[in-house]
């Protein structure tokens, strides 16, 4: 059976996967929630 806490204690996070992290919260993407949001302001102002 594997024991789930010795596997951690040798686990070493990927260094791509950090860099990779970093870099998506560095940068403001806008997303289908960002996008509806707009879109409901929008036509709350055009009523």
């Amino acid at each position: 059976m594997i024991n789930f806490e010795e596997e951690l204690k040798h686990f070493q996070p990927s260094d791509e996967i950090e860099d990779a992290e970093n870099a998506i919260y560095e940068h403001d993407i806008t997303d289908m929630t960002d996008i509806m949001q707009q879109m409901m302001s929008e036509l709350k102002r055009t009523r």
